[in-house]
């Protein structure tokens, strides 16, 4: 992209969004967990905080800046880094519950991290020493990763057009992403870029760094409040210690892919988990019941007891899938090797599949049995619907089944990339 075309690009967002918000630094380090059991309760304590504000803030377009703060100060953010590096190292069984506790309450605020801890999985498998030790030490203390992978105008979501080169004796980033799930919220935003070679490598760079321009322009009618908008570099300068080579980690078996994969899933479960508990108590509160009946409730309608009972089989299930699959992937991470990480991807598919479904099930079910006055805005029920419809368009569960069957019929070992 030429810069006058870069230029145009951005007029063009700031009259759709708006200029990306303010991150102050880090006034003070983040709380570091302790182990498995304090991420948990941790983040039981935060959602019950985050559910409060979730319909205003999908209301209203409105980024929860206060709230991600709050999430990564709490120490949340930092539950992967290893225990060697300082960190709590828990289990990806963990890492799962953890985004799906969140993301019941909100499921905005439960996907924006999930990019951060592929990066941090991405620093584990290929950083250098110093990497490690260097980001693992500014993500202990509290700084948030961002994506910048996934651009427009391209064949397919991951063909990359954006490129660093040397000119001048300078090592400069050029291109521009869309779908910066987590950006506007980053300290660090990692892009997703090839070398002169053509071969796909991640770049840290500190948000402030000149020739970086973030936009918030993203108008999906679901996941609103994501900030998932426009990422653009012009003649960024960076340097090698900032560069991790990404193709290493798909070049053998590593856990990589479906790690990123749980993550997606157990949103998809924490909203199917959401959506159930609202029925329950929207129902009791006040379904009426259908008036040919004579009954008194309209949670006794034999129907709706059949349909809610329908919807927590479904939902027990995707929970019971999602823990399968995180101790799966924790094998295989345990120790990496093919059939282990074949074995880690399709436990990882089969709950991405299934909770999606769920997800879209339980919370269509929450507008039906709750009626027509369900639909009213004051309520924000749709957000359940409209969160799992446009969070499943990240990769198709199509393909997920395909995956399966392939694996148990033909013994055929899925893909090594970050969609499966």
């Amino acid at each position: 992209m030429s810069s006058d075309d870069r230029i145009l690009h951005r007029q063009a967002a700031l009259v759709a969004g708006r200029p990306a918000p303010h991150i102050p630094p880090r006034r003070q380090p983040a709380h570091r967990i302790a182990d498995d059991a304090e991420a948990i309760a941790t983040a039981e304590a935060l959602a019950r905080d985050f559910a409060g504000g979730a319909v205003a803030r999908d209301r209203e377009r409105r980024l929860p800046l206060a709230e991600i703060e709050r999430f990564s100060q709490s120490g949340l953010w930092a539950i992967t880094v290893p225990k060697a590096y300082g960190g709590a190292g828990v289990s990806a069984a963990t890492l799962a519950e953890v985004t799906a506790i969140i993301s019941a309450a909100d499921s905005s605020i439960g996907q924006i991290p999930q990019n951060h801890f592929y990066m941090v999985e991405a620093l584990r498998l290929a950083g250098t020493e110093e990497q490690k030790r260097h980001y693992f030490s500014r993500i202990l203390d509290g700084d948030r990763l961002g994506n910048a992978f996934t651009e427009i105008g391209t064949k397919t979501p991951v063909d990359y057009k954006t490129r660093f080169a040397e000119r001048d004796g300078k090592l400069l980033l050029n291109g521009q992403k869309f779908y910066a799930t987590g950006s506007l919220f980053a300290h660090i935003i990692v892009a997703v870029a090839k070398n002169e070679a053509g071969r796909v490598h991640i770049v840290f760079i500190d948000r402030a760094t000149p020739g970086v321009d973030l936009v918030d322009d993203w108008s999906s009618f679901g996941q609103r409040s994501t900030g998932s908008g426009t990422v653009t570099f012009d003649d960024v300068e960076i340097s090698p210690f900032q560069v991790v080579d990404h193709e290493v980690v798909f070049e053998q078996p590593t856990p990589m892919g479906p790690l990123a994969q749980i993550i997606h899933a157990a949103v998809q479960v924490g909203i199917a988990r959401g959506a159930w508990k609202e029925t329950l108590s929207y129902v009791r509160a006040h379904a009426r019941p259908f008036f040919e009946l004579e009954i008194e409730h309209g949670y006794e309608d034999p129907h709706s007891i059949h349909a809610v009972g329908d919807v927590s089989v479904r939902v027990h299930a995707a929970n019971a899938l999602l823990a399968r699959a995180g101790q799966r992937l924790d094998a295989a991470i345990a120790a990496p090797d093919a059939k282990s990480v074949a074995e880690a991807s399709i436990a990882v598919a089969e709950v991405k599949a299934y909770g999606t479904e769920a997800a879209q099930l339980a919370a269509t079910k929450l507008i039906e049995l709750g009626g027509a006055r369900s639909t009213l805005e004051t309520y924000g029920l749709d957000r359940f619907w409209r969160n799992a419809r446009t969070h499943s368009l990240h990769d198709p569960v199509r393909w997920k089944y395909h995956h399966v069957g392939n694996y148990y019929l033909n013994g055929q070992l899925p893909p090594r990339h970050g969609a499966i």
